[in-house]
């Protein structure tokens, strides 16, 4: 497992973060990307191969690490910067086989009128998710098939869990994307712990298992490296990339 060793320690001024990476125990490399430095905590999952999977999720963590120190980020800076890595992966030559394509989501540290607020961005089916007390809230939507199959009602949520499609996304960052990303504000709150994760972690742990883990390690550094531990010793079927980000202390 590749731990971030330079999670922040407590400040009135700064979250405290932690995350962690593996490649699982089937994949021949890791096609998982991540950014966590404040103002910025993002994980991006590639898809197309991994030398296309590699190359897109970098390309998407490279861009939005642009914003790394930026203050009072809005949902049109993000943008840009998509826009950004949607142009690289345009102007790449024909050489990696598939069309390098990565998901993304994560929040960005921002205020409104001095109120602190988590910007969320999502593209595809990895997650952010919220972990406020006992709660565990998933703030991010999956862009998949099998959610799409759950809002029409055709599938409920625990079979889309084994569903044979659960792993086709309908949006992504991609040479031919649309980049119809899902932005969300909310405000701060305290006690807030936010989740980034790619589809490593909950395709192995249910939320149940994920809330717990996060409750029971008090800082995010241990409680990344437990989460990823913990998908991997459960299949790890695929990469596992995992940033938790404490929100600033008043």
């Amino acid at each position: 497992m590749s731990a971030q060793p330079m999670s922040a320690q407590p400040t009135s001024a700064q979250p405290v973060w932690g995350a962690a990476t593996d490649i699982g125990t089937r994949r021949a490399s890791n096609e998982d990307s991540f950014v966590a430095e404040p103002p910025v905590f993002v994980v991006a999952d590639g898809m197309g191969g991994h030398a296309a999977g590699e190359v897109a999720s970098a390309a998407a963590v490279s861009a939005l690490r642009r914003l790394v120190k930026a203050q009072d980020v809005r949902e049109e800076d993000v943008r840009l910067r998509l826009e950004a890595a949607r142009s690289l992966l345009q102007a790449l030559p024909p050489t990696l086989g598939r069309s390098p394509g990565t998901t993304v989501t994560g929040v960005i540290l921002t205020s409104r009128d001095g109120v602190p607020h988590w910007l969320m961005v999502n593209l595809g089916d990895s997650r952010t998710y919220r972990l406020q007390g006992d709660v565990l809230e998933q703030l991010s939507v999956d862009h998949s098939e099998v959610q799409e199959l759950v809002d029409a009602g055709h599938i409920s949520p625990a079979e889309a869990a084994h569903h044979a499609r659960r792993h086709v996304v309908t949006r992504s960052l991609s040479a031919a994307s649309s980049l119809a990303a899902d932005y969300l504000l909310v405000p701060v709150e305290q006690g807030d712990r936010m989740l980034v994760c790619s589809d490593g972690l909950t395709g192995e742990l249910d939320d149940a298992m994920i809330a717990g883990l996060l409750r029971s390690r008090p800082h995010p550094q241990d409680a990344a490296e437990a989460l990823v531990a913990a998908a991997v010793a459960a299949g790890g079927r695929d990469n596992v990339t995992v940033v938790v980000v404490d929100a600033p202390q008043p």
